[in-house]
């Protein structure tokens, strides 16, 4: 049992410290033939992966690995044989340092400390303050919390503002259960057939699946193999990112997709990845300070049936294989909801409290088939704090700072449209998004056939394209969220509003209103706030331009925001007048 429990803890070790691709390279220099039948290490399984080299390995093996391949500097590890400290490998365990912690902690606190223990335990190791807090009433959490900390028991697992998450880490889950006096069983990823990148699906007492445990479990996942991609990018394609990137803006995107799919279906996919550097969610400041505001924007695409809605929203993103259409978006951080109630989204959001995501629902119709989601998903807009009661449950209260991508269809009329959700508040909803009406035109369904025909003879060649596109996506949003694995190389830059976008954005405002014949105007001041968003999101596309501490909104950035406003006032006002017009009467000089 000894050895099964070390081969056990050098698995976990290995597959901390690192990534697949390196899993893959180490696996190959050991010749196992587990890694014969995989072209890279993105198609193997990590846990498989880790297992196979450490059935292979000895303490002298290890200590080599570790001195050869560089293991992740932000990574620790307290095991039974082995420990991790900032980079350096020791064959001396942890757990009797551990053990003195936890009995100083039991002694202090008592029971107090064994039930959040157990609670973390009962929870699949993980557990935040609000959960402990709701289910132990009337313990000092914090207290124990910090005291577990100190005494490396536990370790963060995210720190937001209002939201905490603490983590029992999976190679000291074994002596926490001996001290709880848990009995334990084989762990069931050494019975080799059954390994699983999945943890087991976390139940409730009464035995059913719960949600939010097991979306966390997902973002686990989510947020790992985006460190995986971002490693590999740093080590294999960082020179070519940032020259990419020194000549990359709003206007080479809009060629590229152009290039592709014509002048007219372009556009939604450059929204949708325009977005996607919004989620970087960048400060917004001016020449005297900060504006209060951020880059992150809601989008909605909104017309006629199969006009290329899904298209945009979901496959230039997340990639259609079957379509030869590779990924654009960043990697991991967009939550695919399609077939899923509001009632589970709700619920599920809980696990996102503290973290910034992108849910992209391919009809958002449905969301509102359900009675009184209009509130509680206009304050998921505006990230707000949802709470959300039926007669059988309360969902949070949370607060929800992630964005969407949704699409949805309206019955399209000459002028205007009209929405098929029958809830008449629902303009409260649009009104916090970023939306594009869609027609079916004679030269939007030309585009359309023209370009199914091209991608189904293998005519369009996005792969490199795509490849570029996201790599400096996936780079920029690490850098301005300061992920760990960039934290130092690159700085931190807010975006700035230029006077110049001032002046042009006022113009705009001027124009429109002269142009509405009524006295009343059917949008609200939340257009103009997106139609900024949008111009300093796509000004992120510009971070390697230059060495200043900021980002200037780019000339580029401006336009297209401005084209954004003016169509969509257009479409608010039911098409009284024409956008065309507008835009010669702002750019007459």
């Amino acid at each position: 049992m000894a050895i099964d429990e070390k081969i056990n803890e050098i698995r976990t070790l290995l597959k901390r410290a690192f990534s697949r691709i390196d899993l893959f390279e180490i696996g190959r220099e050991l010749k196992a033939p587990y890694f014969d039948k995989f072209s890279s290490g993105w198609d193997t399984d990590e846990d498989e992966a880790s297992l196979e080299i450490a059935s292979r390995i000895n303490d002298e093996k290890l200590r080599e690995i570790f001195s050869t391949y560089q293991p992740r500097k932000w990574v620790s590890f307290r095991g039974r044989y082995y420990t991790l400290e900032d980079g350096a490998l020791s064959l001396k365990g942890s757990w009797d340092i551990l053990r003195e912690g936890v009995s100083l902690s039991k002694s202090r606190h008592g029971k107090d400390c064994i039930a959040i223990l157990k609670a973390m335990t009962n929870a699949g190791r993980r557990l935040s303050v609000e959960d402990i807090r709701r289910n132990l009433e009337g313990i000092d959490v914090h207290s124990i919390l910090s005291e577990l900390e100190r005494a490396k028991v536990i370790v963060p697992h995210y720190k937001g503002e209002e939201y905490q998450e603490w983590e029992i880490p999976e190679e000291i889950a074994p002596l926490v259960e001996l001290e709880l006096g848990i009995k334990r069983t084989q762990a069931p990823y050494l019975k080799r057939k059954a390994v699983t990148t999945m943890p087991i699906t976390p139940t409730t007492e009464a035995g059913k699946v719960d949600p939010v445990l097991e979306e966390r479990g997902r973002i686990e996942s989510m947020e790992s193999e985006l460190a995986d991609y971002l490693e590999d990018l740093l080590k294999h394609r960082l020179e070519g990112v940032t020259r990419f990137g020194e000549r990359f803006n709003i206007s080479a995107l809009s060629s590229y997709l152009q290039e592709l799919f014509g002048s007219v279906l372009y556009f939604d996919s450059l929204l949708s990845i325009t977005q996607q550097y919004g989620l970087a969610n960048v400060e917004i400041i001016h020449e005297y300070g900060k504006t209060g505001s951020r880059t992150g924007w809601s989008l909605a695409l909104f017309g006629e049936p199969g006009t290329g809605k899904s298209f945009s929203t979901r496959d230039m993103i997340l990639g259609k294989p079957s379509a030869k259409i590779p990924p654009h978006g960043i990697p991991n951080r967009n939550r695919y909801c399609g077939g899923m109630t509001p009632a589970r989204f709700l619920r599920i959001g809980q696990a996102y409290a503290g973290r910034t995501f992108n849910f992209i629902v391919p009809e958002f119709n449905d969301f509102f088939k359900y009675k009184g989601m209009v509130e509680p998903l206009k304050l998921a807009m505006e990230q707000g704090e949802i709470k959300y009661e039926t007669h059988r449950e309360v969902i949070g209260p949370y607060r929800f700072a992630c964005f969407f991508s949704v699409n949805y269809n309206v019955s399209v009329y000459g002028r205007g449209y009209e929405v098929t959700v029958q809830d008449p508040n629902f303009n409260a909803i649009e009104d916090r998004m970023l939306c594009r009406l869609h027609r079916l035109t004679k030269e939007r369904y030309i585009e359309i056939a023209k370009s199914q025909m091209r991608l189904a003879l293998g005519e369009i060649d996005i792969e490199k394209g795509a490849q570029n596109i996201r790599d400096h996506l996936a780079l920029v949003y690490a850098i301005e969220t300061d992920h760990p694995i960039v934290k130092g190389r690159f700085p931190y830059k807010p975006v700035m509003i230029t006077p110049q976008f001032y002046e042009t954005i006022g113009k705009a405002r001027e124009a429109i209103l002269e142009e509405i014949p009524d006295k009343t105007v059917k949008f609200s001041a939340r257009l103009e706030d997106r139609a900024v968003r949008f111009a300093c999101a796509a000004s992120l596309m510009e971070y390697f331009h230059s060495d200043l501490d900021y980002i200037p909104i780019g000339e580029e950035a401006i336009k297209y925001a401005v084209q954004l406003y003016v169509e969509e006032a257009s479409v608010r006002s039911l098409e009284t007048f024409m956008p065309e017009e507008v835009l010669k009467k702002i750019y007459k000089d």
